[in-house]
C-alpha cells in the first residue's frame, strides 16, 4: 500500500471484494509442484528488451515513471513501453477481475498490502535470483514476499515518523527532539499539553491523532517495538491475546486517556500547520506539503524517528513492482522492473516524484540523508517490518481499526479490546 498522507490513505480503501471463484479459476489446471509459494524464479534474458510491455501505474499519469521509461526505450530501441494509469480506488477490484480472467498487462505498480492476496490468487510471477534482497530495506523487500517467495521488488517506500514544531515544544523547556524512549516521550507530550493555551494560545493538544481507517498503521509497530507481532507464520495462528500486544494497547490507549490527543478525527496535517497540534505521526509526502503550502515554518519543523520501549520498530508499506503470471511480454517487463529497481533510476525517480526510495544504495545516490528533515525517514526504514503476508490482510485490518477507535474514544478496555481481536482475527482465518 502506498501510504502518504491521511487523506491519500483513504483513497486506497481496499474495496470489500469477494475473490473466491477467481482463486478457483486461476487454480484450475495448475500443478501441485506450482503456484503461490512454490513458484519458482522468473528468468530475465540475454539481451535487450523487444516488442510492448503493458504496465498499469496507480494514481494520476505518473510523469516520473513516464520519463523512466522513455530512457529505458532509448536504451532498448525495440521496446516500447506503454503505462496506463489506473486511479487508487478502482485499482483492487480492477487488478482482481484482470487477474481471475487472464486479461491482464505485463506489469504493474501494487499496493504493498495486496501482495500477498494477488499472489495467492496465482497472479504473479515470482521474483528472478538476478534481483537481490540485499539491495532492498529489508522490511520493504518482505512486503513482495508471500509463503516466504518474492513475487515483486519494492519500487516506493514509506513509513511513519514523529513531526515536530519546536516553536511549540520549546515553550515546553524540550530543547531539540523530543525522547526517543517511550517514557520519556510521554512525559514530553504532557509537558507540551501543560502549555496549551497558555504559552501556546492556539494549541489544542500536544499530539495529532488518527483514529479510524488505517489506525491499525501507527499501532502495529508498538507490537513489534514489545518483540512481539500478530500473527505467528509457523503456526498460522493470530497472536492478539499476547502480552507484547497488550501492552501495546496500552500504549496507544494512554495518549487520548491524558488528552494529549484529540479525538474528534481532526485532520492533523492542517492542525500542525495551524498551531493546533505540537506534534503528529506521519509519512515522507508531509515533507512535500509543508514546504509548498506553509514555507515560513520551515525554520520550525522537524522530524525524528518512532519513539519506542524495547527495540525500534516501525511500519513498511509504499508500492512494489510485479509482472503477472499471464504476461505477454514477460521478458521485457523484468528487464523493465529490473531497470527501474537500479540505484540510479530509484534515486532519479524519487528527486523527480518526491516518493521515498526503497534501497538504501539509491537513498545515498540521491543525497537524501543531506536533508536534515529526511534522516529520520532512514533510521527508520533500516528498522520497519511489514504487516503479516495473509490473504485476509485488509478484514484484519478493518478489525483492528474499528476496535482502535472503541479505545481511542473510551468504549472498550484494554482487556476487551484484545479479547475482540483474538476472537475476530481467528474467525475470519488467515486466507490460504
Amino acid at each position: 500500500m502506498r501510504i502518504t498522507n491521511r487523506h491519500t490513505v483513504r483513497t486506497l480503501q481496499t474495496l470489500c471484494v469477494t475473490v473466491t471463484a477467481a482463486l478457483v479459476a486461476t487454480g484450475c489446471g495448475r500443478s501441485e509442484d506450482s503456484g503461490p509459494g512454490k513458484d519458482a524464479p522468473a528468468e530475465i534474458g540475454a539481451g535487450k528488451a523487444k516488442g510492448k510491455v503493458v504496465m498499469w501505474s496507480m494514481g494520476d499519469t505518473d510523469k516520473s515513471l513516464v520519463s523512466l521509461a522513455k530512457e529505458f526505450e532509448q536504451q532498448n530501441p525495440d521496446v516500447d513501453v506503454k503505462i496506463t494509469p489506473v486511479p487508487w480506488d478502482a485499482a483492487h477490484d480492477k487488478l482482481t477481475t484482470a487477474i481471475a480472467s487472464g486479461n491482464v498487462p505485463d506489469m504493474s505498480v501494487i499496493g504493498t498490502t495486496w501482495m500477498a492476496e494477488l499472489a495467492a490468487m496465482n497472479g504473479f510471477q515470482a521474483t528472478p535470483t538476478s534481483i537481490k534482497s540485499s539491495d532492498f530495506y529489508p522490511g520493504q523487500w518482505d512486503t513482495t514476499k508471500y509463503k516466504e517467495t518474492s513475487y515483486g521488488v519494492p519500487f516506493i517506500a514509506n513509513t511513519m515518523v514523529v513531526y515536530y514544531r519546536t516553536d511549540l515544544t520549546e515553550k515546553a523547556g524540550i530543547k531539540g527532539a523530543l525522547a526517543g524512549d517511550w517514557d520519556g516521550y510521554v512525559k514530553d507530550l504532557k509537558a507540551i499539553q501543560d502549555t496549551a493555551g497558555k504559552q501556546n494560545p492556539k494549541m489544542r493538544n500536544a499530539t495529532g491523532w488518527n483514529i479510524g481507517f488505517n489506525s491499525w498503521i501507527f499501532w502495529l509497530p508498538l507490537v513489534w517495538q514489545q518483540g512481539g507481532d500478530i500473527y505467528e507464520e509457523s503456526t498460522k495462528k493470530f497472536t492478539f491475546d499476547s502480552p507484547a500486544v497488550a501492552e501495546a494497547l496500552k500504549h496507544y490507549a494512554s495518549i487520548p486517556k491524558q488528552g494529549l490527543a484529540p479525538t474528534d478525527k481532526t485532520e492533523s496535517l492542517p492542525a500542525f500547520q495551524g498551531g493546533q497540534n505540537a506534534t503528529y505521526q506521519e509519512g515522507p509526502s508531509v515533507v512535500g506539503s509543508l514546504r509548498k503550502d506553509t514555507p515560513k515554518l520551515e525554520s520550525v519543523w522537524k522530524t525524528m524517528p518512532l519513539p519506542y520501549s524495547k527495540q525500534p520498530a516501525g511500519f513498511a508499506g509504499g508500492s512494489d513492482l510485479a509482472v503477472f503470471k499471464d504476461a505477454k511480454n514477460s521478458d521485457a517487463a523484468w528487464k523493465f522492473t529490473k531497470f527501474l529497481s537500479e540505484p540510479a533510476n530509484l534515486a532519479a525517480y524519487a528527486k523527480d516524484s518526491g516518493a521515498m526510495p526503497p534501497s538504501p544504495a539509491a537513498w545515498d545516490e540521491a543525497q537524501l540523508s543531506n536533508d536534515e528533515k529526511m534522516k529520520a525517514f532512514d533510521e527508520q526504514l533500516k528498522v520497519s517490518k511489514a504487516p503479516p503476508a495473509i490473504t485476509t490482510w485488509q478484514q484484519i485490518a478493518d478489525a483492528i481499526d474499528s476496535e482502535l477507535e472503541k479505545l481511542s474514544l473510551g468504549k472498550a478496555t484494554v482487556a476487551q479490546v484484545q479479547k475482540a481481536l483474538q476472537s475476530k482475527a481467528t474467525s475470519i482465518g488467515a486466507g490460504r
